[in-house]
């Protein structure tokens, strides 16, 4: 009994370790040069701030501009998500297009602004942290959704 415990105690020890450990390599919002240095590894990135102060992201992938903006700041720092941005001047895209990318895609929501553009967008919760492999990933996915929507919708 007493090995059991001494056992269940060295396990607990070493979850609680390994556990910290990985908190350690997680990506969030809050650091929005970790943020940064994914997007680099997908094209031209440079990190800038918004009008009210809070971080924000101005890419370049496959040729198209996009922006990550940050959310959930507390004056500009401690972010909670981020949300990918791209928009076209495309006066021929309707309301039903719109409609049916929305209702086929599982990710990247689209519409049609007050100025008659296409926005194209796709939040990303970083609450808490991701593995950076995972915000790559996301990273990838972006690129995807941005590809497809100008060979489908544009």
């Amino acid at each position: 009994m007493m090995r059991i415990r001494g056992l269940l105690t060295a396990g607990l020890v070493a979850a609680l370790w390994c556990g910290g450990a990985l908190a350690r390599d997680l990506v969030s919002a809050a650091d929005p040069e970790a943020v940064l240095t994914a997007a680099k590894g997908f094209g031209s990135a440079e990190l800038q701030t918004d009008s009210v102060g809070d971080p924000r992201i101005r890419g370049r992938m496959f040729g198209v501009i996009y922006l990550v903006t940050f959310y959930g700041c507390d004056d500009g720092k401690d972010c909670k998500d981020i949300l990918f941005y791209a928009g076209w001047e495309q006066p021929g895209l309707t309301l039903e297009d719109v409609n049916r990318w929305n209702r086929d895609k599982r990710f990247g929501k689209a519409y049609i602004d007050d100025e008659g553009d296409a926005v194209l967008e796709f939040a990303v919760n970083l609450n808490y942290g991701v593995t950076p492999r995972n915000l790559e990933d996301t990273f990838d996915w972006w690129g995807v959704v941005l590809r497809e929507f100008r060979e489908e919708m544009l």
